[in-house]
């Protein structure tokens, strides 16, 4: 018998949304942006002292994230509010549905 897909299943609703032809998906699926993340790193210079202070976030989730705000031209603010809202935003950036997005003054 096969698994009914609940209201909630987040893989459920992934799915629907790339039988609808997801843009980003074939945009990460053409762009390997792991490949910037030395380029990235080296553009933000040092990474902050290990004493203390809040982890660095990951240079290539931000640059994802700026790449989302330059395609839909949105405020850094919007840009955290869809990255929150919308399952195909996330699955772009690399996150799942417990993750913790980046404010927009982190960004």
């Amino acid at each position: 018998m096969a698994k009914q897909t609940g209201l909630w299943s987040v893989d459920g609703r992934l799915a629907q949304i790339s039988a609808g032809g997801d843009q980003l998906e074939t945009l990460n699926a053409t762009v390997d942006f792991e490949r910037f993340g030395p380029i990235l790193e080296r553009a933000a210079g040092s990474p902050r002292s290990l004493k203390g202070g809040r982890p660095s976030l990951d240079a290539v989730l931000k640059f994802r994230i700026l790449v989302l705000q330059s395609l839909h031209d949105l405020s850094l603010d919007a840009t955290e509010r869809m990255v929150r809202d919308r399952l195909s935003w996330m699955r772009f950036c690399g996150l799942g549905i417990a993750d913790t997005v980046p404010d927009a003054h982190t960004l």
